[in-house]
């Protein structure tokens, strides 16, 4: 097996200098834990409040439509991550030498990405202010903007990450009652198996359904900030120098064996994913589940500025009180942890954006993690919370706000994944590129979510 071509060799990028010794056996354990706190962290707006609301007005009808969506999402976030595992780099470095205009890519990434983050943490804030507002009702305002500020607040400090394992932890108790709530009611496998059939609904609405394929699972911030969470935690090696790293990390494998180290990692890497995904679309379909057996018989869609009320028969219906009480504490950890993530989240990406565009030569390098902190804090305090603020209190509806977010996510995706299947082919070895499966696969995922989107602009320009 040849060894892995450098760009000198063959004009491609060159993969990572420094290659760790991928885990074995039972050491691998560990690295797939983390995917597990990334199923926590991706069970936010997509499946509280959306899921709900497609099996309410749809039944069973668009399951299909779920389960394909969480192998696409595997799909995309695994591609994604190979860049990083392969060349020690963000995803966005790399988007920044794809030809044309220069950094015209990380461009288009960027200024939708502005306008997401912002609605995105104003909605999921306004949910929060919804649920909280079951049990003071006068306060939900309050509460929304509140947790903006405090949020921001932790994030600038740096001391979110301390409450992290505290909010996982929490939030895994809203996962798991709904999960035994899914089954409590269960109707049976006949009506699975019947929205099992890629049948669109008679009725299918694009404006209704798209935000859903927007947000369910990661959507296209939490696929982008895969390549983030991969390099934070230091899959294949280190690759930023502010990050601390494992101390595997400290071992390097030969230049002879980087490929089949790289191999065992991008394994390694797809593994975890697969991981997350799997526990997620479990609770999606838990989601979907409660929505066709709790609110659809009693004709309820929630929306509005009270969506949580609605959204709390899911478990009040079955357990009575003490569900609300559950649900309300849920949702509120759960989501809180969501907004957290999303202005750190997007905070790093617009400062990594930021630096890549503004790029100039003879930057001294050393400076780079101190300056990409302070552009992440600015960015937060500016972008992330003065602005969702502004939002919330000018909308007030959640999902008004939150579907605003889904059809800017779901119109993303086809972009990120064409760019990052682009990247992959053109950009890595040879041997560490994408084979015809994968490549199929992403493909896949870019007919679908364009498919949908282009159905979602016609309706909306024609209808």
């Amino acid at each position: 097996m040849p060894d892995i071509e450098t760009p000198q060799q063959n004009g491609r990028e060159h993969c990572r200098d420094r290659v760790a010794v991928a885990p074995g056996g039972w050491r691998r354990l560990k690295w797939y834990g983390p995917g597990l706190l990334w199923m926590v962290s991706s069970v936010g707006s997509g499946s509280i409040l959306f899921t709900p609301r497609v099996g309410s007005r749809y039944g069973y009808e668009l399951l299909w439509a779920a389960l394909l969506v969480a192998f696409l999402t595997w799909v995309i976030i695994r591609e994604i991550g190979r860049y990083t595992v392969v060349s020690g780099r963000s995803i966005l470095e790399g988007y920044y030498g794809i030809p044309g205009p220069r950094g015209w890519i990380v461009w288009l990434i960027f200024l939708p990405g502005l306008a997401s983050g912002i609605v995105v943490v104003a909605g999921i804030a306004a949910l929060i202010g919804s649920a909280l507002g079951i049990v003071l009702p006068e306060r939900q305002a309050y509460f929304a903007v509140g947790i903006i500020l405090v949020s921001s607040a932790l994030v600038v400090s740096g001391r979110y990450r301390h409450l992290e394992k505290v909010t996982a932890g929490l939030a895994a108790v809203l996962i798991v009652s709904t999960v035994v709530t899914a089954i409590v009611v269960f109707p049976g496998f006949g009506p699975y198996a019947h929205g099992l059939a890629p049948v669109l609904p008679l009725d299918f609405d694009a404006h209704f359904v798209l935000p859903w394929f927007g947000f369910l699972l990661a959507g296209a911030a939490g696929m982008m900030w895969y390549s983030y969470w991969v390099a934070a935690r230091g899959f294949g090696g280190p690759v930023f120098e502010e990050e601390e790293q494992d101390d595997e990390q400290g071992k390097a494998v030969s230049a002879a064996g980087r490929q089949a180290s790289l191999r065992s990692w991008m394994i390694i890497t797809g593994t975890t994913a697969a991981i997350g995904v799997v526990g997620a679309t479990v609770v999606n379909v838990s989601f979907l589940t409660l929505g066709a057996e709790l609110l659809a018989p009693l004709g309820i869609v929630p929306e509005g500025i009270r969506v949580a009320e609605d959204i709390a028969r899911l478990l009040s219906d079955v357990w009575g009180p003490a569900g609300t009480w559950v649900f309300v504490t849920g949702i509120f950890v759960a989501l809180w942890g969501s907004v957290l993530a999303n202005q750190d989240g997007w905070g790093r990406m617009y400062a990594d954006a930021t630096l890549i565009l503004l790029r100039r030569r003879g930057i001294d390098e050393s400076s780079k993690p101190r300056r990409r902190l302070l552009l992440r804090n600015g960015y937060v305090i500016a972008v992330l919370t003065a602005a969702p603020v502004a939002v919330y209190l000018l909308l007030r509806d959640p999902v008004g706000i939150l579907f605003i977010g889904g059809a800017i996510s779901a119109a993303h995706i086809p972009v990120v994944v064409s760019v990052t299947l682009y990247l992959n082919l053109r950009r890595l070895p040879r041997a560490l590129a994408p084979g015809p499966v994968w490549i199929a696969a992403t493909l896949a995922a870019v007919l679908f979510y364009a498919f949908f989107t282009g159905f979602y602009f016609y309706e909306l320009i024609f209808r």
